[in-house]
Formats: structure tokens, sequence, C-alpha cells
């Protein structure tokens, strides 16, 4: 399509998690308002990749001191050799490098062997410690050599062609690399104005805890975004600066508070720390590193002043207009503190009379 066209802006939607639940195993994010129909249509494919296409580490094979096949036992082990392979393929890997590397488990004696028991590569970190991989009585002794490999999605033992039994004892198993455990979205119907033909995902991700829901999400949308690159035969039609310059003009003629009024604005609101607006984790730690802690702090900055601070983007600075817009508050509004102080003061002495 000609590149000259006056495009229809997109509507752009707001991404937030939900803090009281987000933790490293589960996550809910919500993403409003989308065009219609594209709830479906994002839903589908970030379940799709989340749940096939992100990287994890698993154990691939191991060599069991004693054996040399999975149908053998250990003399003072209650597990057989097949029950332990079963427990070390739920052995949670967190790969801090993806590179390959190596673990060594060796417990003698009566007790319980755990994943805590196991000696890893420094790149390694072994998320669930108590973990049982094996029972072992008085006489018991288990030595186990791990051999650890990223990949994507689930992987078959690769036995090499033509050997049953290898040189190394070394038993080859089948991993499960994704990190993802579990995956629901559901779309309903939102408005925006008076318009209510727009939809709301909600998106529910469970992790095994090597990584965290923020950081599946962020690589799922990282592989989509570059896939779908190679689609394009033109330069990219720029949706997102088209919507947002749109965007801003609506605000600008809604904009029910002016630069100098304190007409409608809650005096008592100006000196609460910014966390009142309940921002996203990367705007407030952005603002509260350049010291802007206070609400009255915030709003009396032009759009300009807040993207000059580093890491601070369009999409945090849209984030924060609507955050402000819910208490009837904007950018450069200039308000003195004296002026928000003295509206304070008579505020208080009318409610006290």
């Amino acid at each position: 399509m000609s590149t000259k066209l006056k495009y229809k802006p997109l509507t752009i939607p707001q991404v937030k998690w939900s803090k009281k639940t987000f933790n490293n195993t589960f996550g809910e994010v919500v993403a409003q308002p989308l065009e219609s129909g594209f709830g479906i249509t994002f839903g589908n494919a970030l379940r799709r990749v989340l749940l096939g296409a992100v990287e994890g580490s698993a154990v691939t094979s191991v060599i069991v001191k004693g054996v040399n096949n999975e149908f053998s036992s250990l003399p003072g082990v209650v597990e057989d050799i097949m029950q332990i392979l079963l427990n070390i393929k739920e052995i949670v890997i967190k790969n801090k490098e993806g590179n390959p590397g190596k673990m060594h488990l060796n417990v003698k004696g009566e007790g319980v062997a755990r994943v805590a028991d196991i000696k890893a590569d420094a790149h390694l970190e072994l998320v669930n410690q108590e973990h049982v991989i094996a029972h072992l009585a008085t006489n018991g002794e288990i030595d186990i050599e791990f051999f650890v490999e990223s990949g994507r999605g689930y992987q078959p033992a690769q036995w090499p062609i033509g050997k049953s039994l290898q040189e190394d004892n070394r038993i080859y198993i089948d991993a499960m690399f994704s990190p993802v455990i579990k995956v629901y979205f559901d779309v309903e119907k939102t408005r925006v104005g008076k318009d209510i033909d727009y939809d709301k995902l909600t998106l529910k991700i469970h992790t095994d805890g090597s990584e965290s829901p923020s950081e599946v999400l962020h690589y799922c949308v990282s592989v989509l975004r570059t896939q779908l690159e190679h689609f394009l035969i033109d330069p990219e039609i720029p949706f997102n600066e088209i919507s947002a310059s749109m965007e801003e003009s609506k605000e600008e003629e809604t904009e029910d508070v002016t630069n100098s009024s304190l007409k409608g604005v809650k005096a008592e609101l100006l000196f609460k720390p910014i966390e009142e607006l309940e921002l996203s984790a990367r705007a407030q730690n952005c603002l509260i590193t350049s010291d802007i802690k206070r609400i009255i702090d915030l709003v009396n900055l032009t759009d300009d002043d807040v993207l000059k601070i580093k890491n601070f983007g369009k999409k945090s600075l849209r984030e924060v207009k609507d955050a402000m817009k819910t208490y009837n508050l904007s950018f450069g509004m200039d308000i003195k503190e004296s002026d928000a102080k003295k509206l304070l003061k008579d505020k208080d002495n009318e409610e006290t009379e």
C-alpha cells in the first residue's frame, strides 16, 4: 500500500500486570482496549508461542554409577532407575547463560536424596530444592552425573543410532525445556467512551519458576515481532506514531484541568507519593530514580521533561497520563506548593467549623 495514504489510527492498548497475584510462577496480565477481534487473535498467538517456543533448560542425559540402562536398580535404593529418571525430569533449572552444563549428585547412607544435594555448574541454578530424587536405605548409595542442555518445547531422548548401550553408560532421557506450564486467556468486551465494541484480553500464565511470567511473555512477544517482520515487503507503517498523535489530540480537546488551575483537584492527593497512581514498576522506578516522588512534583513537569528521563519512553508517558487523568490531573499544571498547601488548609478549616 502507498506510504502517501492517510491511515486511520489503531487503538493503543494498556498492558498491566495484576500486582496482587503476581509471583515467580504465576502472573495475570490484562490488555485493553483492543480493536474488535484482536483479543482472540492475540490470545491464540501468545498462548501458542508461550507453550511451544520459549527457551528453557533441562536434563537430557545422565550417567548413574553402577548401571548401564534404565531398566536396572541399585542396591539400597528404594526407587528403580526408571522412577529415578522420572524424578530427574521434574528438576527445574534456571540457566543464567543458556549454555550446556553439568551437575553431580552423590548421597550415601540412609536418607533422602533431594535436588538440594546436587552440585551444579555456576551458571545453573536449581529452583525446586526440596524435590525428591530417591530414598536410600542404610547401605544405599546413589551417584549421578547430569548433563544439561537448552532448547524449546519437547525433545525426545536423543539416543545415538545403532547403539543400545553406551560406552560411558550414559542414559538419554526426553526433556521438556519450556518453563511455561499452563496458559489461559479470556476475551471480554470493554467500553471506550460511548463505543462498546472493543476487546479486553486477560492472559494467565503459569511457569515452573525458572522464569517469571513477565520474562516469558517478553520472550514470546519478541519471537512474534521478529518473525512477523519478515512478512513486510515495504517499510513498516508507523501505526504507533499515528495512533499516539491522535490520542494526544483527543486528550488536548477533552482536558478538564487548565495548566494553572486547581479546579477539580484534591489538594491532599498532590502531596501523596506517586505510588498512589499505581503505575507499572518500570515507569514508577524511572520517576523515583529521577527524584520525582510526589504527585505534585510529577504534574509540574511537561511532556518533554518526562521524556528526557532515562529509560522513560512514549509508552510510559501515555501510561502516566492515563493514570493522572483518573484524578483530574495532567502534565504542565504549574501548581505552586504554597497554593496547594493553602487550599488544603482552607479545606481543613471548613471541615472543623
